[in-house]
């Protein structure tokens, strides 16, 4: 479980194919404390640790991975926002997030907006997600609020901190990032689809 809270934005130093899979490897500042099977978020993806060396880490992103998020299309030197599992007795900063990404969107546009941004991301509503109005959403593993929500799109404001601390500042009109949608949302909607 995790808090949509990113530590930092990691580094991609390798990519290798391995069948169907995808073997990342990454520089970030806290490799020394990893420890092979711990799990990390990656751009909102939940991945364990298969491989350590004393300046990077390796993990594996499979076939469903890669057909539900965007890592396929990471290259060397692209930034993955890092975010370790939470801990039982810390605060829940952002919101509940299961690392599980539901489906990705494309970025439409960025708008500035006197020191911080408006994110605009349009997803495929016939997937059955939805996003609700002041509600939360996470976008490559960032715990963020919903600003008006489509049928099949919405907006995040980000403030500089965010900006400059996760991949953010990288997205631009056309980039595709991973979406977790709130699990109560899909909790609800599943149940509503089943009674109608």
């Amino acid at each position: 479980m995790f808090s949509g809270i990113v530590e930092e934005a990691a580094t991609v130093v390798a990519i290798e194919k391995n069948q169907d899979n995808i073997d990342i490897t990454m520089e970030c500042s806290f490799v020394n404390e990893l420890k092979i099977d711990q799990s990390i978020a990656h751009n909102g993806v939940c991945l364990t640790v298969v491989r350590l060396t004393d300046a990077t880490y390796t993990v594996t992103a499979i076939r469903e991975t890669l057909l539900k998020s965007n890592l396929g299309l990471l290259k060397p030197g692209d930034k993955v926002n890092l975010e370790r599992s939470m801990l039982l007795n810390a605060r829940l900063d952002g919101h509940m997030v299961q690392g599980h990404v539901d489906q990705t969107a494309e970025c439409t546009s960025v708008e500035t907006a006197d020191g911080s941004w408006y994110f605009t991301f349009r997803y495929d509503a016939s997937k059955g997600n939805l996003t609700v109005e002041k509600g939360s959403i996470s976008v490559n593993g960032v715990s963020l609020t919903v600003v008006n929500s489509q049928e099949d799109s919405f907006q995040t404001a980000i403030i500089p901190y965010t900006y400059e601390v996760t991949n953010f500042h990288r997205i631009q009109p056309g980039t595709v990032v991973n979406l977790e949608f709130d699990i109560i949302g899909k909790y609800v909607a599943r149940i509503l689809n089943r009674t109608s």
